[in-house]
């Protein structure tokens, strides 16, 4: 009988430690659960990534994509219900989506580790991870921006430099930092593990030691706020008219997204033109016969439109309207003002635009539905916060059934509504100075979009090549046991 040494190939399966797997993994969503849930706990996002690194050890491409995927839905579908509030059923095939690019950064991860080395891997996992991030938040038809690492710290805000580092910059100084651990040996593993957790218990007490909200210094503008779900038309002025009789100081007043169904009424040009105030009100401006774009009007103290802003993204699966074929900056009376609607202001490709131009200040006209519950309305207004850090600019968000917020250019919320308060009202002066900026990580999106792309190419390529060469099976007679 003759036995011949056969050369194992890099893929091959190794042992599965299910015990180890399901410790990582569960670790993994326990930490992103506890990150998002508990303020003070929201520097356990850490751990979540490290978890999720720790998880190329795997033996198999194919475990390492299901697993990915499975944290993901886990991590994901729970503080997204409100999909099946929304959709229902369908509600599984959105959380799968979402969870798809959970497997396929690990699976990407364990392939480059694989091909290329750990030390490399580790170079390049903060660049899979922040250009996939990047891929599902901004480029593709569904994308969503919510439940990404930079968001969880929209609680910590002042005091994190969200300026600086941007909500991307963010996930990739965390995927950094947990995929390095991977080159330390046991003892620098503990140490490194002994200096985290004292930054953990710095940033559990941050929330504690924050300032609390100031006024601004110089108020520039005064800006008022009405909360109505589908009000009827009709009805609209009078509530101006208490909004301006509690806040008699309010230069412009804001309504949310759809308070109207179809353009500005006569009526509420002649409630503007009567008490000489600017009114920001969201409605439908008509294209063609059958068509319309979701917009922002702004009625001057004229009683006519002098500015409106259509919707740049509308919402997938809704009647939503056309999207905006440009985007521009109101040149109001007291600086120029970016207007954009609802969930444009979860993209940083249009709020980014508006902030080039030269936007001081950001309104935006909100319509979340009080039937998609508490919760989504809280992970929204995550959104605000972080987009005013960001920029450095003042904002205000103003919602048809809450949360509407008063944001300065640190993040801090100066005012904000109750969740599902009819007729609620809210006030806030904005001091409307320096143009906005971009936080730094705008342009490392760019490299890490190229730096997937590359790695996705040059593992095909290897692939490729490995499927072309046949299996080699080395047989030398010093190598053979004769029988």
């Amino acid at each position: 009988m003759v036995q011949n040494a056969t050369l194992s190939t890099p893929h091959q399966a190794g042992h599965f430690d299910w015990k180890k797997t399901l410790l990582w993994a569960s670790i993994a969503i326990g930490s992103f659960h506890l990150a998002y849930s508990v303020e003070s706990l929201n520097w356990l996002i850490f751990v979540y990534l490290f978890s999720l690194s720790e998880l190329i050890n795997l033996p198999s491409s194919r475990q390492a994509f299901y697993i990915g995927f499975s944290i993901g839905f886990i991590c994901f579908a729970p503080h997204l219900f409100c999909f099946y509030t929304i959709f229902g059923l369908a509600a599984i095939p959105l959380w799968a989506v979402l969870a798809f690019w959970h497997g396929i950064f690990l699976l990407l991860a364990w392939l480059t580790k694989r091909r290329f080395g750990l030390n490399l891997a580790v170079a390049l996992m903060p660049f899979l991870w922040t250009g996939l991030e990047y891929f599902r938040s901004e480029l593709y038809y569904l994308r969503f921006a919510w439940l990404t690492p930079g968001f969880v710290f929209s609680t910590s805000l002042p005091g994190f430099p969200m300026q600086w580092l941007g909500v991307y910059g963010t996930g990739f100084l965390l995927a950094a930092m947990a995929s390095s651990a991977h080159l330390f040996t046991c003892v620098r593993k503990w140490i490194f593990g002994g200096a985290f957790l004292v930054l953990a218990i710095f940033g559990s007490l941050a929330p504690l030691l924050k300032e609390p909200a100031q006024q601004p210094i110089n108020p520039s503008l005064t800006v008022a706020g009405l909360q109505m779900e589908f009000p009827p038309e009709n009805e609209i002025p009078e509530h101006l008219t208490q909004v301006i009789q509690k806040f008699p100081d309010a230069q412009l007043l804001v309504m949310s997204e759809y308070s109207l169904d179809g353009e500005v009424p006569k009526n509420i040009l002649n409630w503007c033109r009567d008490h000489k105030r600017y009114l920001l009100i969201g409605g439908k401006d008509p294209v063609g016969s059958d068509q319309y774009r979701n917009t922002a009007f702004v009625v001057g103290p004229q009683g006519t439109i002098v500015f409106r802003q259509a919707k740049s993204v509308p919402i997938q699966f809704f009647k939503d309207g056309l999207p905006a074929t440009e985007q521009k900056l109101w040149d109001s009376p007291w600086g120029k003002i970016g207007v954009c609607i609802c969930y444009d202001l979860s993209y940083t490709r249009v709020t980014d635009q508006l902030i080039r131009m030269g936007a001081q200040a950001l309104i935006v006209p909100t319509m979340d539905v009080v039937e998609w519950g508490l919760y989504q309305h809280q992970l929204h207004a995550r959104v605000a916060r972080i987009r005013a850090a960001e920029y450095h600019v003042p904002l205000f968000r103003l919602a048809s059934s809450g949360i509407s917020q008063a944001v300065d250019r640190e993040g801090r919320e100066l005012g904000k509504t109750a969740f599902a308060t009819e007729w609620a009202m809210l006030s806030q002066p904005m001091e409307i100075k320096q143009p906005g900026s971009l936080p730094l990580d705008r342009w490392l999106t760019k490299i890490a979009i190229a730096g997937t792309a590359f790695i996705v190419i040059a593992l095909a390529i290897g692939t490729w090549k490995t499927k072309r060469t046949p299996a080699l099976n080395v047989s030398k007679p010093s190598e053979q046991t004769v029988a």
